[in-house]
Order: C-alpha cells, then structure tokens, then sequence
C-alpha cells in the first residue's frame, strides 16, 4: 500500500503564524558513523493529526494549501545523509502503482539512474506525517520523493541553474503533477535556491555505495571522468551505425502519428522489469504501433510519380543574399527554445542517438559535450526552435522512445 503520498498542490505558501518554526536543539540527528557531524535540528516525530485524510489512488488533502516555516534553516550545519546499502522497505515498494489513474513502475535497482526535469518540494503540511515506506517526514533533514526509484536509495539533486547540489536520501513517493521528477524536502529545496520560484530545473542521479558522493568545489576545476553508463546508454549502444552517406527515407523525416486505442500506452518504458530495453524491442513497439521504424538499412525503392519539367525563373540577387546571411547565422545568435532529448556518459552512444534523429529528419539535432558533477557527458539537443514548432517536435521526440525533452536556455 502506498501511503503518505506527496504530490505538493505548487510551492507552499508561509502561514500567518509557524508554530514550531524553529525547532530546537536537541540530540539531533544521529550520526551514522563516528566523526560526522550532527544535525542541531531534532528528528520530527510523527504528527497523528496528519493520519488519515488520503483517498486511495488519489493526494492527501489535496484542498489543502502546504505552507513553509518563516524560520529558514541552517542548511549548511545539516549533514548530508551517508551513501550505504540498505534493506528494500517492506512497504512502499510494490513493482507498480497507480495515482490518479496513472500507472508507475518501481525500478529493481536504481544503478546508472539519471533524469532531468522540473523539482518541486514540500514543507510543512507533511511534517510529521509517514511516508510512502512508513518513515516520519522530516522537513529539516535531506530526503526526497520519487515516483519509481526503490525505497530507500540515494542521489545526487543538481540545479541546473546555479550548479548547487544536495544528496537526498528517497523514502516517499511523489511528485504526481505532469512535467516534476523529484520532490524535495524543505531543506533541501533551501539548499538548492528553488523554495522562491516553488521549482528548479534539475538533474537526479541515483547514487549507489562506493560511488563518490562529494559535490564538485568551485576552486578546483573537476576531473575529466566518464560517467556510469546510463539505461538511455545501454538501449542506444545496441542500435547498429549508420554509414555516413546512407540514405534518409522521406517518409522517416515527416511527422509520426501515433494511434492509440483508449488507455494505450503511448510512451516506450526503456526500463521495464528491472532491465533495459534493448533496440529490437524498442523497434517491436514501434511496429506493433504501424510505426515505420529507421533501421539504416536499405529498402526496396519506392515507386515516384512521373516527373514534370518545371522552369524555374533565376533568383532575385537579393533574395539570394538573404538565404547566404540566414544560413550563415550560427545556431547560438538565433532566438528560440532548444530542446535537451538525453544525456550520455559515452560519446559513441549519444552519436547513435544522434544517427536516429537525422534519420527521422531532424535536422537541428546537436550533441554538446559537458561536464555534469566531475564527470563527462554528452548532451543530445535540438534547436533553437520556434516557440510554435517545439510543442509538435517534442511528441515526435517521445514517439521515438526518447522520452520527455526539457526546454533548455543557455
């Protein structure tokens, strides 16, 4: 059963008053192991007035406002909770859930886990209150809720805006608004500089014991390494190359449509059961859909309509100056939304990926190298785009089973 579902309504809203704003010193949170220090802000015991008051399949007072404390915490003297192996939870890990007809699949084992999207966070009308596996929210430690990743695991929270960082430790569920992909607690959203705006732009990285859990210092520029290969990783490096004159079929570079039957899934799970998907299944999905999937490997020609000779009139010299300045424009002087479609710790995959969009006639497709706490990536984007264009572009981007793009500005 799952319980104590987060799902904050927006940002939460101050009080007019905050009854135990500042929580006093006590023995605090208990060190894990010798010599780390220790949180001034005593652990939140559980509140019995917030049992109770959650629908099944639904929020927990979902017409009631979250609010945060007027006192802003020390988040410098929280500790960071330690990356060590722990028990599944007994509850709160069920392989699939449905919230509010949608149906969401637990991960076997959050190694290699890395997403970006939209982090929102919950306060005060949570604390107290269990989580999804029966723990006390704690508003003033560093934990977090996350529709899939196992209960309870780690990792690493960037804002993608500012480059602040906090390992959370998971042990609740949430969020469950469209576009979110974390929800924070209080301290952390502190933390990260998003408790004004309600959300950040950020990346979630599962981390997994042994992994090197340190945030990456300002004063020292961070190490070239290659990042964990992640599950986007292991399904690109099985699509075959694509020689580099093949052919684009024309009718790869139109739009896709997909029908779908009522309650249909819509959306390739590139991590089902635990494993990744490999190619052929992704391309079975394609097909089972009516999808023609590129392949990169040669077809049987199509039959073209007979031709007719058209005269065209030479170009106007100042049409044609026009056309050689627009082309000539780098991508970095055009206003528009750029669409971030995955991130790669290897460069061969994200060249694959990268394969398949040309393929599919999108043609603003770029891979941009960057480094991502110490570690080496390779961003797949696209654009800059029209503001109008991005919307369609983005569900062609999903019907080639790469998910969600994020828009991105730099």
């Amino acid at each position: 059963m799952i319980l104590g579902l987060a799902a904050c309504a927006g940002a939460p809203k101050k009080p007019e008053t905050a009854p135990g704003a500042q929580p006093a010193a006590a023995a605090g949170h208990a060190p894990e192991r010798s010599g780390r220090k220790v949180s001034p802000y005593a652990p939140a015991q559980e509140d019995p007035s917030t049992r109770g008051h959650y629908t099944a399949g639904g929020l927990y007072k979902p017409g009631v406002a979250d609010s945060t404390p007027d006192y802003v915490p020390d988040v410098d003297a929280i500790p960071e909770p330690e990356v060590v192996a722990e028990p599944r939870s007994t509850v709160g890990n069920r392989p699939t859930y449905t919230v509010l007809g949608k149906q969401y699949r637990v991960l076997d084992d959050p190694d290699g886990y890395v997403e970006q999207g939209r982090a929102s966070y919950y306060g005060q009308k949570f604390h107290g209150r269990r989580t999804s596996n029966m723990e006390v929210y704690d508003m003033y430690a560093f934990t977090a809720a996350h529709k899939t990743l196992p209960l309870p695991s780690f990792a690493r929270v960037t804002n993608l805006d500012n480059g602040r960082s906090v390992v959370v430790r998971v042990n609740d569920r949430g969020p469950f608004h469209e576009g979110r992909v974390i929800d924070l607690s209080y301290a952390a959203a502190v933390k990260l500089d998003i408790v004004q705006k309600g959300t950040g732009r950020v990346e979630v990285r599962a981390l997994t014991p042994g992994e090197d859990a340190a945030p990456v210092l300002a004063a020292a520029p961070p190490p070239t390494v290659p990042a964990p290969p992640s599950a986007m990783d292991r399904l690109v490096a099985s699509i075959p190359d694509t020689p580099a004159g093949a052919a684009i079929p024309a009718a790869a570079a139109a739009p896709v449509a997909l029908s779908t039957g009522s309650g249909a899934e819509h959306r390739f799970d590139m991590r089902q059961d635990g494993r990744a998907m490999s190619a052929e299944e992704f391309d079975a999905w394609m097909k089972s859909r009516q999808v023609r999937v590129a392949t990169g490997r040669p077809g049987r020609p199509l039959a073209s309509p007979p031709s007719t000779a058209v005269t065209q009139a030479p170009p106007n010299p100042a049409t044609a100056a026009a056309v050689v300045a627009v082309q000539g424009t780098p991508a970095s002087a055009v206003d528009g939304v750029t669409l971030q479609v995955a991130s790669f710790s290897a460069r061969a995959n994200a060249d694959r990926a990268l394969g398949v969009l040309r393929q599919a006639g999108i043609d603003q497709a770029q891979v941009l190298d960057a480094q991502a706490n110490g570690k080496q990536v390779w961003r797949l984007r696209v654009g800059p785009l029209a503001e109008t264009a991005a919307p369609e572009l983005a569900a062609r981007l999903v019907g080639l089973g790469f998910g969600q793009p994020q828009p991105v500005r730099d």
